[in-house]
């Protein structure tokens, strides 16, 4: 086994580090030395990969545990921390063990520090010894992000992601992966693309992908959890007489019926035309907000025949406003 750097100094961080810390650092250092920040640095697409992989054993409560316990050897194939902890227990009866954990083991004046350990274990987990082969460890889980814009997120589909890949010896290479879009999407949503991450080493499996959606805005839809809403411009006349206006949705276009005398501001819901549930649950709902819009230059002819339409006013439109 190829020995690593310790995973807490790979991010620049004490054992004692809490998830926080932990998530900063790894976010502060993949920006840094990601592939598409430095295009050909195959130094920096190294870096970008051991960041990685620490940060898939650190960010993982029970890798954690176990390499906080035994270090190394808990990162091979195959290993089981109960029957390490039995095997370490075994060690300890045998040698006179008076701690673990790194802690020395004392029997008859020598001393054995917790790598012998390490060594026993590893031999019982996947090392070279007794005529068991290694079994390869799966590769790390990595991190990208795809961008879409509010109709693709909406709709779903298809979109293209391309990552940069190292290689041995080499410049990294440039991978193109389909990635399928769920319909109702939402920025910060992750999609998992398993076995599209980290290559495993010693034959093990790749690890897996999760793609960080980002959406951009949309200049008319604005979006609430499954919810649309969008603001409907109106004339005077067609607040005070009711209208049928056509309104844009995800789907094409669908009239709606303005009742006579709304209010700016007045929400009227269209069912269904939101945004889908991912999971298959019901369609959000499309709300059209009334935004009247008030004519502005009128010369003194229109001033006088709006004075004869005060008359239709409320008594007090400010009523309850102030104490």
């Amino acid at each position: 086994m190829t020995a690593r750097r310790n995973l807490y100094e790979v991010l620049g961080l004490g054992k004692d580090a809490s998830a926080d810390e932990i998530k900063k650092s790894y976010r502060k250092l993949a920006r840094q030395y990601h592939p598409d920040v430095n295009p050909g640095d195959t130094a920096a697409e190294d870096r970008f990969k051991e960041i990685s992989e620490a940060y898939d054993v650190l960010s993982d409560d029970e890798k954690k545990r176990n390499y906080d316990e035994f270090g190394e050897v808990s990162l091979e194939g195959g290993f089981d921390a109960e029957a390490a902890r039995r095997s370490r227990e075994a060690f300890g009866q045998r040698f006179g063990a008076q701690g673990h954990g790194g802690a020395p083991f004392g029997f008859d004046g020598q001393s054995f520090e917790f790598g012998d350990i390490e060594d026993l274990l590893r031999g019982t987990f996947g090392g070279g010894g007794g005529g068991r082969g290694r079994r390869g460890m799966r590769g790390s889980d990595t991190e990208a992000e795809l961008e879409l814009d509010f109709l693709e997120a909406a709709r779903g589909g298809e979109k293209r992601l391309t990552l940069g890949r190292a290689t041995e010896g080499g410049p990294p290479r440039s991978e193109s992966i389909t990635v399928r879009i769920p319909p109702g999407v939402a920025d910060g949503g992750r999609i998992r693309l398993a076995g599209k991450g980290g290559p495993g080493l010693g034959g093990g499996p790749p690890g897996d992908l999760y793609a960080t959606i980002r959406v951009r805005p949309h200049p008319i839809f604005r979006r609430t959890g499954r919810d649309l809403s969008l603001d409907l411009p109106l004339t005077i006349g067609e607040a005070v007489r009711g209208a049928q206006v056509e309104v844009p949705t995800l789907d094409g276009s669908a009239t709606v019926t303005i009742p006579p005398g709304t209010d700016s501001g007045q929400r009227l819901r269209l069912r269904g035309k939101g945004i889908a549930d991912p999971s298959g649950g019901a369609t959000g709902d499309l709300y059209v907000v009334v935004q009247i819009r008030v004519p502005k230059g009128l010369d003194e002819e229109a001033l006088e025949k709006l004075e004869t339409l005060e008359a239709f006013d409320p008594e007090d439109v400010r009523k309850g406003l102030l104490p």
